[in-house]
């Protein structure tokens, strides 16, 4: 049930199935989400009429290899699994895409299981 938006430069379909395998991956492997358990939303910006921006915050030096991915799940996760989580979608982008780790910006925010609807217009996780 995480919600993941993954934006990438120049990326064209096969490294975006790969990032987000390898984000998809790092979910169940770290977090425990099922296998069956992926909702993405992919895109890749030409430089052109969509980019992306970055600089070298942190002494990351950062190229057109970057590749933002945003996590939206439910609260309720350890630091350790976050760090866990994180550590392994670098591994497995550079793994899968040849994407740097350097390269591989996360955020990932949290909410509650009333802020979900998976289809029907029900909130299939709020108490009854």
């Amino acid at each position: 049930m995480p919600l993941v938006r993954i934006d990438a430069l120049h990326a064209d379909n096969d490294r975006l199935d790969a990032i987000g395998r390898a984000v998809h991956e790092a979910l169940v492997e770290t977090i425990g989400f099922p296998p069956n358990d992926r909702f993405q939303i992919l895109t890749s910006h030409n430089g052109t009429d969509s980019t992306l921006r970055y600089d070298d915050y942190l002494g990351i030096h950062r190229d057109d290899g970057i590749v933002y991915v945003a996590i939206t799940m439910r609260s309720g996760r350890t630091a350790s699994q976050k760090q866990a989580l994180y550590r392994r979608i670098a591994e497995l982008a550079e793994e899968y895409a040849e994407t740097e780790p350097r390269n591989v910006f996360v955020t990932l925010t949290e909410n509650e299981s009333i802020d979900w609807s998976f289809g029907h217009g029900i909130a299939q996780y709020a108490s009854p």
